[in-house]
């Protein structure tokens, strides 16, 4: 994993196409802006993790797959 410091207005270039900019940081709480081509697909990584499992049990007609990737997918806070 790549650490980065950057400052409020300051961005970092990815794929030479994809742009990120750090907007706003407010206590620890920060804001960030992306720039990128319309084909791109942009998810929360719980979000992709859900889908992906989903496809693959659909693709494997196991249902039990989908239920273990909701509740891995669910922030820690709802998962009890």
């Amino acid at each position: 994993m790549l650490y980065l410091t950057r400052k409020v207005g300051e961005s970092v270039i990815i794929n030479n196409n994809i742009e990120l900019t750090v907007v706003e940081v407010r206590g620890r709480s920060i804001k960030l802006g992306f720039t990128f081509p319309p084909e791109a697909s942009v998810l929360r990584k719980e979000l992709h993790d859900r889908i992906k499992a989903e496809n693959i049990a659909a693709a494997t007609g196991d249902a039990s797959l989908v239920e273990d990737a909701i509740a891995d997918a669910a922030p820690p806070a709802e998962r009890a």
